[in-house]
């Protein structure tokens, strides 16, 4: 059977044309349902607009919290170099472009991307 949370139920409007659409709000039994400028789906993040700004954000956060979790393995200096590559490439590179080749290739993204990438390498 298919419940639905009240509470938990949040909805984002995409508006990719230039003319405004306003409408009511969205209830639901007598309750209305919170409006979002961005929201999360499948560890993705979206926006009214259709930009990809916030999940780029969130993709490079999200490699961080890989590297600073995985830094006891990293910052170990009786691993070898070759290993530590591979871990890198395997673990922390594949959180870091999730998703990201379904995003409209942009140099803004590619620089920003490339230069969180260059910092977690030093």
């Amino acid at each position: 059977m298919f419940r639905l949370s009240r509470t938990k139920t949040e909805y984002i409007m995409c508006d990719f044309s230039a003319s405004r659409h306003e409408g009511g709000d969205v209830s639901l039994d007598g309750q209305v349902v919170a409006h979002k400028d961005t929201f999360r789906y499948l560890s993705s993040m979206l926006q009214k607009d259709g930009g990809i700004d916030e999940d780029a954000r969130h993709r490079i956060s999200a490699s961080w919290l890989k590297c600073h979790q995985a830094s006891g393995v990293l910052y170990d200096r009786r691993v070898p170099q070759k290993l530590l590559d591979k871990f890198y490439r395997t673990a922390i590179c594949p959180v870091m472009l999730y998703g990201a080749e379904c995003w409209a290739t942009k140099r803004r993204y590619v620089q920003q991307l490339s230069l969180a990438e260059m910092r977690m390498l030093r």
